[in-house]
């Protein structure tokens, strides 16, 4: 009987190889720069052509390596890093696998040059589809270039599928990217088809990011750092603000390797909370050092995939760095206005808003016991305001006071607490803009709120708490009013009825597609109670088509929406400091549930400079 079990030829088991680890331009330069690394390079230079089709060369100023281990590198499975099992556990390299210039030669004319320090002369090796066609000494600086020409020549079928120029191109600056932001310190220079794309020096990591991604952008990153028994974190997360409608600008490297994982992608879109509106993404840059024995990373040829030890916690960790991270800075924009007449929006850091107690309404509005809450009370206790920060709204934002016992309440802590009478000045005013906008003075400048998306915020975390005590906060209708519903609606709300139920709304199924109103929420006005039920319903099914959020989530935003007070209702100085006043007792006052921001501010510098008094 005849034997139908192969064994392929070693060119043929290279070229099966060489698919698992190099798929286009990029893998090459990915494998490349990896081994620039592993061998100390402090300098590396990547020259392509073609997006990397025609030429690919990469030269560093690492170790270089003898004539042996030069020819040894083009053999499969010849690696420098890996002995035995133990170092497979136990990997603090890039490279490993062995497979690199084997799987690159295999597929692409390839030139080597190479020299240790204590070489005379340098190392040359050219080879042709895994075969070396020459083998000779030469002269070369320390450390090592290799060059691969023309990517996939003999395998046309493979070539055939890789894209545009533009493309392609666009896939080997994000790798060269990454490997610019994880080794700062590393002179890296960039040429494609004669033009310079990057020339940067060996630099620290703050000037790194000026570097690749502008001034501008990096004061809108907030500093992340924490040490746990099980890990350490460091690096940057973006302001919500600035967040992109695309999954670009978003790196994790563990033990300085690139990786991509959906559990700490999700942790970190956790810890923004509800921060950032679905379908938009923060910049994050996040360093995790872990023990290698508690993570694999030979799951999969390219590196990328890990897999964790204990990816719970992990998960857990991240999570609540990102939150306390984020509260513990300032999120509020500030307005630029630019010569070009462009408006343009960034966020300064660490300008703490004080936190507000009480409202006429016998409503808590001290800091919320929340990761944002918590963090933010800290800040605001350690800022330098003129006035105790356990006060009324009316100690920062203050016109007349409304009443003599506030005025008595603030001469007492003034003269407590040693406040002079220039600061006592500080915030007297605050404004209702077009019906639309509150506007108040503040030590820095002038803040702004939108009076729409700051109720939302209020009301949204007021539906959240609900939810979370099950104990409904209702006003009983005198009169319970019926409401006819479509038969969609009608499915709706027997859908989300116990969410509607936690908020406020009681209601009762009165025969086919009709319900009886019986209670609303309090923050639902007299007579529009019917009117708001519909349009929570219908904001609901928008959600849903939009952003697809949960049914919870969805009936909170959708309550918090449509309940708010709208844009074009006037409202007096009470109303004013009362809706500001619970704003800062929120988790996060800055953003509305949708991620749309509630307060910007203009600073005083700004207004100056536009009134040409600097």
């Amino acid at each position: 009987m005849n034997s139908i079990i192969n064994i392929l030829p070693e060119h043929l088991a290279n070229k099966i190889a060489a698919g698992e680890v190099v798929q286009r331009p990029e893998s090459v330069i990915k494998e490349l720069l990896e081994n620039a690394i592993d061998a100390e390079a402090t300098a590396i230079s990547i020259t392509i052509k073609n997006a990397g089709k025609l030429l690919i060369r990469v030269t560093d100023n690492g170790k270089g390596m003898s004539e042996e281990d030069a020819v040894k590198s083009f053999y499969r499975h010849a690696t420098s890093k890996i002995a035995s099992y133990d170092d497979l556990e136990n990997i603090h390299t890039l490279g490993f696998r062995g497979e690199a210039l084997a799987s690159v030669a295999a597929v692409a004319q390839v030139e080597l040059k190479t020299k240790r320090d204590e070489d005379e002369v340098g190392t040359f090796i050219r080879t042709e589809g895994s075969e070396i066609k020459e083998q000779t000494k030469s002269a070369h600086q320390r450390g090592t270039t290799v060059s691969v020409k023309n990517l996939f020549f003999n395998t046309p079928a493979r070539r055939q599928f890789l894209k545009s120029n533009n493309t392609e191109f666009k896939h080997v600056y994000e790798t060269i990217q990454r490997l610019a932001l994880s080794h700062p310190e590393i002179a890296l220079e960039f040429v494609s088809d004669d033009d310079t794309i990057l020339a940067l020096p060996g630099q620290g990591l703050d000037e790194r990011l000026k570097s690749l991604f502008g001034d501008r952008h990096f004061s809108t990153l907030i500093s992340v750092k924490e040490t746990t028994d099980l890990l350490s974190i460091n690096g940057f997360v973006g302001k919500p603000d600035f967040a992109r409608k695309s999954k670009v600008d978003q790196f994790i490297f563990l033990n300085k390797r690139f990786i991509i994982s959906r559990s700490i992608n999700h942790a970190v879109f956790s810890g923004y909370e509800h921060l950032v509106e679905k379908g938009n993404f923060p910049f994050f840059l996040l360093f995790i050092e872990l023990d290698p024995h508690k993570v694999d990373v030979n799951v999969h040829p390219s590196k990328m995939e890990v897999k964790f030890a204990d990816e719970q916690s992990i998960y857990r960790i991240v999570m609540s760095v990102v939150r306390k991270a984020l509260g513990q800075n300032d999120l509020m924009p500030t307005v630029e206005f630019q010569s070009s007449n462009q408006t343009q929006f960034s966020s300064l850091h660490h300008v703490a808003q004080p936190r507000w107690i009480g409202d006429e309404r016998g409503l808590s509005s001290s800091v919320p016991n929340t990761p944002f809450g918590i963090e933010a009370k800290k800040q605001f206790e350690n800022e330098d305001f003129p006035f105790d920060l356990s006060s009324k709204l009316d100690q920062i934002f203050s016109t007349t006071p409304a009443t003599e016992t506030a005025q008595q309440q603030i001469e007492a802590q003034q003269v407590q607490h040693g406040t002079r009478e220039s600061e006592a000045q500080e915030g007297k005013a605050i404004w209702q803009l077009h019906n639309k906008y509150i506007l108040s003075q503040i030590r820095s400048g002038l803040m702004i709120i939108d009076q729409h998306v700051a109720h939302e915020r209020i009301l949204y975390e007021r539906a959240l708490q609900r939810f979370n005590n099950a104990v409904p906060s209702s006003q009983q209708l005198l009169f319970p009013q019926t409401v006819q519903l479509t038969s969609g609606d009608f499915t709706l709300v027997k859908e989300v009825l116990p969410f509607l139920q936690s908020i406020g709304f009681e209601t009762k199924i009165f025969g086919k597609n009709t319900i009886v109103l019986e209670g609303v929420p309090p923050e639902v006005k007299a007579g529009t109670e019917a009117t708001i039920l519909q349009d929570i319903l219908d904001e609901f099914k928008n959600n849903q088509l939009r952003v697809k959020l949960d049914a919870r989530d969805n009936v909170a935003k959708s309550f918090s929406c449509k309940a708010a007070i709208k844009a074009g209702e006037k409202l007096n100085e009470i109303e004013m400091r009362s809706l500001i006043d619970q704003l800062f007792a929120t988790s996060m006052p800055y953003v509305c549930p949708h991620g749309r921001p509630v307060l910007i501010k203009i600073s005083l510098p700004e207004l100056d400079r536009r009134f040409l008094r600097t």
